[in-house]
């Protein structure tokens, strides 16, 4: 299921950086080469049939090159 991520993501924190992410070589492939960080925190969601969940997110980010596949974990709620 897909979702609108509609509010500010909070109590960020890194999982893994650099070689101990296991998809590095995808992400670099994919996306380019960067500092790669796997993060997670939590934000209210908006999913497609209408509901607003609290959720915990997962993420790829590295600097110049952003947010990347968001993935959401478990609700909250």
């Amino acid at each position: 299921m897909r979702f609108k991520i509609i509010s500010e993501i909070v109590e960020m924190e890194i999982i893994a950086v650099g070689n101990a992410i296991r998809d590095l070589e995808r992400l670099q492939t994919f996306y380019g080469e960067g500092r790669w960080r796997k993060l997670k925190g939590c934000a209210t969601i908006l999913l497609n049939n209408g509901r607003v969940r609290r959720a915990e997110l997962h993420w790829y980010e590295a600097h110049g090159i952003g947010r990347r596949e968001v993935k959401r974990k478990r609700y909250l709620d």
